[in-house]
């Protein structure tokens, strides 16, 4: 049954990566129809063709590799200066350009003139290009709607779920070989924590701090206000059995780890934890799924883009650490990179969880899903060929060259010759085989997994 739940799980998620990758050719497909353009091929994955059928100029097909799509566009070389193509010049980097476009002008029909990629006016050019990233999107912000206002997030509540009886100092947890995760574990004259000295117990709902209300959400903000009062009395109105009571609460000075909006523990240079002297009071919130409104999607959406564009800045550290544990010891750091098959694994992880609803495994599929496209938004738009950004960093290039020769009154350049930076995009293109191939290794021996 284990076996069978994981073949699902990647089945599921197999068919929403195809979907997420055919809406980005879509995002492209669309507006070069629209301005035009000649679109032979219309192709979801590589490798030799599944299937294909033919309509109208542009043949729609399914490759066998599910690793990405594209289409092609005629004309998004530009012949050379005199309208001719040249297939003898020296240097190997020019030879590639020179194929390049003389490949390209074979598929040239005389009725394209006017239909090619270079003729159009550059904001065109960059809408096409753009449309694709643009496509994720705008799925990511469907997906994360769905997710965030029908099914809920786990959100902590202003209701008490755990109450440390008593509170120990690192130095006595680590003399009786504890972890935060039972440092509750008490002894005849430990020192009482500050909630359960107060009175707090499990169920309570917190309903005012220092006289300032507490809503259902406000749990986050309680924890601020306690991170910020050690050694302080603080004044608590809680409501139990349906009565209201008010004690003081006064949190101790503990290190206590540091971690980011999105409660991740933050680490050092050298890998070990970053922590901080802050105010404790040994109390936990009781986690419930909640519906959130609509106005909180921008703002969730925003974080996950920012969050995967740090991974994107530091993908050649974080490559290093997939290595070292893919082949070494170390552990797996479980917000780093993965493969499609990393994904497949997480979505067998959610389907034979045993004890877990259906509506909250649907749930995390879809914000897998979601995340998936943010990073396929974030990732395509780094401006390097053969990615989305590197043709609309050329776009925008040859434009402003553009204004700055009609500013001097100087002869207009022409379009930028893309084919120049295919050095770049074959390294580019290695590369990205190359991590691939390791993301993929590093999840079969070493997988990411469900904590």
């Amino acid at each position: 049954m284990t076996a069978l739940a994981y073949v699902i799980g990647a089945l599921i998620m197999l068919v929403g990566i195809g979907l997420s990758i055919a809406l980005h050719e879509l995002g492209h497909l669309f507006p070069a129809k629209k301005f035009g353009l000649r679109v032979p091929k219309y192709m979801i994955g590589f490798g030799p063709t599944i299937f294909s059928k033919k309509k109208g100029e542009t043949e729609y097909g399914i490759k066998l590799l599910p690793l990405g799509g594209y289409i092609s566009m005629i004309g998004m070389y530009p012949p050379a200066k005199d309208g001719k193509e040249r297939s003898s010049r020296t240097g190997m980097f020019q030879q590639l350009a020179d194929e390049a476009k003389q490949v390209e002008g074979e598929q040239i029909r005389p009725e394209d003139d006017g239909r090619l990629f270079h003729q159009l006016p550059i904001y065109k050019r960059v809408i096409i290009m753009l449309g694709g990233p643009t496509m994720n999107l705008l799925l990511a912000f469907v997906i994360f709607t769905i997710v965030l206002c029908g099914f809920g997030t786990a959100t902590p509540t202003n209701k008490v779920g755990e109450i440390y009886q008593c509170v120990l100092t690192t130095e006595q947890q680590q003399e009786r070989g504890l972890t935060d995760a039972d440092a509750g574990t008490c002894q005849e004259g430990d020192p009482a924590g500050p909630a359960y000295a107060a009175g707090l117990r499990v169920g309570d709902k917190i309903v005012k701090v220092n006289g300032k209300a507490v809503g259902t959400r406000g749990w986050d903000a309680l924890t601020e206000q306690i991170k910020v009062s050690a050694g302080k009395q603080m004044q608590v109105t809680y409501v139990r059995d349906g009565e209201s009571h008010t004690t003081t609460m006064e949190p101790v000075a503990m290190q206590r780890p540091v971690t980011d909006k999105f409660g991740r523990v933050e680490t050092k240079a050298d890998g070990t934890t970053r922590s901080a002297e802050v105010g404790f009071a040994g109390i936990g919130s009781q986690v419930q799924t909640l519906q959130e409104p609509v106005t909180a999607v921008p703002g969730f959406v925003w974080d996950n883009v920012t969050n995967v564009g740090r991974i994107v800045v530091d993908l050649p550290a974080r490559l290093v650490s997939v290595a070292k544990a893919a082949f070494g010891t170390e552990p797996r750091d479980p917000d780093g990179p993965m493969s499609v098959v990393g994904v497949g694994r997480i979505a067998g992880d959610v389907t034979a969880m045993d004890g877990v609803a259906v509506k909250d495994k649907i749930a995390t599929y879809l914000s897998l899903l979601g995340s998936l496209n943010i990073a396929l938004f974030v990732f395509n738009l780094i401006p390097l060929t053969p990615l989305d950004g590197g043709h609309v960093i050329g776009a925008l290039w040859e434009g402003l060259r553009k204004r700055y020769n009609k500013l001097f009154k100087r002869k207009d350049p022409g379009p930028v010759d893309m084919s120049k930076m295919l050095p770049v995009t074959y390294v580019v293109a290695v590369a990205l085989l190359a991590m691939g191939a390791l993301l993929i290794y590093a999840d079969i021996v070493k997988p990411v997994v469900l904590g």
